[in-house]
């Protein structure tokens, strides 16, 4: 699998566009601002886009959905809990930013243990709740896509509505669990790894 970070919007949220390195065939996860951005990455590879995953629904992890799913027909997919928060701008916080704005319903509801495919790529559905009530982290290949379950030596806040601490502490005690060390990429800052987060992240300890 090979992953193309792409930073988007006032929030510095990462976007990426992973793609199975045979086919052509690819999935972006959060594609959350700059649309022309990601597309330019997307087409300079010629890649087609099977389906847009969503690591939860919070605005800035949303923006671009619309225009992605218009231009390349893909389909997008989060979990069944936050599926509200894509067609309205309270639930996914965009009206307390002072941009309220709201995107069309998702194709696919998820839940955990599916997984998704396309081409060679196969990506697993882990429901790891914290940051709001549908986060997930998507597994495959020796990588996870933590949006913001987990970060570098942190993890995501859980002040915000439908998050919850006790919940974030359980789907971070699942993320420790996992035997196989994974690269993670984040909803926001640096890249990292499963292992150093286990061993360096105060969080992780809890």
């Amino acid at each position: 699998m090979k992953v193309i970070p792409v930073m988007t919007g006032a929030l510095l949220e990462n976007a990426y566009i992973a793609t199975d390195g045979d086919s052509g065939t690819a999935i972006v996860i959060d594609p959350g601002d700059d649309a022309r951005k990601i597309e330019e990455q997307i087409d300079r590879l010629g890649l087609e886009v099977s389906y847009i995953l969503l690591t939860h629904g919070h605005a800035d992890h949303i923006g671009a959905v619309d225009e992605l799913r218009k231009r390349y027909h893909a389909k997008v997919a989060v979990h069944e809990k936050d599926a509200e928060m894509l067609t309205s701008g309270t639930a996914n916080l965009s009206s307390f930013m002072g941009r309220p704005f709201s995107i069309g319903p998702a194709d696919i509801l998820l839940k955990d243990g599916d997984t998704v495919n396309a081409g060679n790529l196969t990506l697993r559905v882990l429901h790891t709740p914290g940051h709001s009530q549908g986060s997930v982290c998507f597994l495959g290949n020796g990588v996870l896509f933590s949006g913001e379950t987990l970060f570098e030596g942190s993890i995501g806040r859980t002040d915000f509505p439908g998050s919850n601490m006790e919940e974030m502490r359980a789907s971070l005690q699942r993320l420790k669990e996992l035997a196989e060390d994974y690269d993670v990429y984040p909803g926001h800052g640096a890249l990292t790894t499963l292992g150093r987060e286990k061993a360096m992240n105060p969080y992780m300890g809890w």
